[in-house]
């Protein structure tokens, strides 16, 4: 990403003006950023996998509430541990700022559910699953949100998230 090249050694500003991941080409000169719309097409294009609730429903509302959530804020939170560059007083913040943001996954999976929307697996769960392991490489750690911790680890010991993680050499 510092050179903003791909693999190819093209210019991957051409590809995504906005300069960072993920983009991914969906057809010839259709590119789709942003992890939440990725998710959300590919969720809506197979429905009989149930990973996304129907348009125009409740929990559906509900899950692009929480996958928004999780991109504005969350992941936004983390931005300046993994940032050489940023300012000392921001990387001391940050660690509060996450926290305060883990609160509100922590409360929604206090009723016991294992899963963000409930009873069922969606594609909420697999990107929470990702934004909240980088408490364990900055050290935050997941003792003050015990059911988060609880819902990492349920969703980490699925077979296609497994098989994801061994794919991208992080298992």
């Amino acid at each position: 990403m510092a050179t903003k090249k791909t693999e190819t050694g093209a210019d991957f500003l051409k590809i995504n003006p906005k300069g960072y991941v993920p983009a991914l080409e969906v057809a010839p000169g259709e590119v789709l950023s942003e992890g939440a719309a990725i998710i959300q097409f590919f969720a809506d294009r197979q429905p009989q996998a149930g990973l996304i609730p129907p348009v125009g429903t409740l929990p559906r509302a509900r899950l692009q509430e929480h996958l928004n959530f999780r991109a504005s804020e969350l992941h936004k939170a983390f931005g300046p541990l993994f940032y050489a560059d940023a300012p000392e007083a921001t990387k001391g913040a940050a660690p509060a700022r996450i926290g305060r943001r883990l609160d509100r996954f922590e409360a929604a999976l206090a009723d016991g559910r294992p899963y963000l929307l409930g009873k069922d697996y969606t594609i909420a769960d697999p990107y929470l699953f990702t934004i909240a392991g980088w408490v364990k490489p900055t050290g935050i750690g997941f003792a003050q949100w015990p059911r988060l911790g609880e819902h990492w680890s349920r969703v980490g010991t699925r077979d296609a998230v497994r098989a994801a993680l061994k794919a991208e050499g992080l298992a």
